[in-house]
């Protein structure tokens, strides 16, 4: 039975880092639909425009929305992406067969978004601030810093093609500051088991991720969990839909089969 992939980038990123995934998944017969975030990709909206979670995020609650009562998809989130996910799960449960989160973001009734903050800067430190790209003017495209061209290179694309890292390079947009509101943030990003609960939970970890590291990333299944399901991708970045696409796709046609 043929599925029906939703697929969500991480920050900074956009729907166009999914080309490979999105294209091998099409080829088997599933439908895709890869989604940017406000102020991502090729979504219109400016970063100065976006000031909270829930305007990032909108466009997936928007589709999500659009979906018929009596049909489900397989939603996954990479990095931030998982956020907008389980946010997701929390209002969308009965939409959804399956939530697949690549090396990311998951807030849960027992651990909350401003929780999994302080824990990632003591980690990693404040990654993807704004201090990573150069602003000259409303009028002019933010372009990345050298701070920024070495967090990319040699913590978030070491492992994938240069052509990848080209590209990304190239399209990569600041993230909004939304992230200065705590309170905001716990407000509009708050879970119950009783719904984000009722959906099954994959998490796939990037075993030489070297933004959010692997042993971050078990940390986060810790408080998470519980998983149906828990994989480790080797031989990838953090980018693992570019480092590593045919072991990614292979775990997602098996996730299909599964659900």
């Amino acid at each position: 039975m043929f599925k029906h992939f939703v697929l969500i980038h991480g920050a900074i990123h956009g729907a166009w880092c999914w080309y490979k995934v999105a294209s091998e998944l099409k080829s088997f017969g599933h439908k895709v639909t890869t989604l940017d975030m406000a102020a991502s990709g090729i979504n219109p909206k400016q970063m100065q425009e976006v000031h909270s979670i829930s305007q990032y995020h909108q466009p997936l609650m928007t589709f999500m929305e659009s979906i018929p009562h009596d049909e489900k998809v397989i939603l996954v989130g990479h990095s931030l992406g998982g956020l907008s996910l389980s946010i997701a799960m929390e209002n969308y449960y009965h939409k959804i067969y399956v939530a697949v989160f690549i090396t990311a973001t998951v807030v849960t009734q027992n651990l909350t978004y401003p929780a999994f903050l302080e824990e990632r800067r003591r980690r990693v430190g404040s990654a993807l601030d704004t201090q990573y790209f150069i602003f000259d003017g409303p009028n002019k495209v933010p372009i990345l810093s050298s701070d920024g061209l070495k967090l990319i290179t040699s913590r978030m694309y070491q492992l994938s093609e240069n052509q990848d890292l080209t590209l990304g390079l190239s399209l990569v947009r600041p993230l909004p500051p939304f992230l200065k509101d705590v309170d905001l943030l716990l407000k509009q990003t708050t879970i119950t088991n009783d719904n984000n609960g009722k959906v099954p939970k994959v998490f796939i970890i990037a075993e030489n991720d070297n933004l959010l590291t692997k042993h971050f990333q078990e940390w986060i299944i810790e408080r998470t969990g519980p998983y149906v399901n828990v994989i480790v991708i080797e031989d990838s970045d953090h980018m693992v839909m570019l480092s590593n696409p045919k072991k990614l796709i292979f775990e997602l046609l098996n996730i299909a089969y599964k659900y």
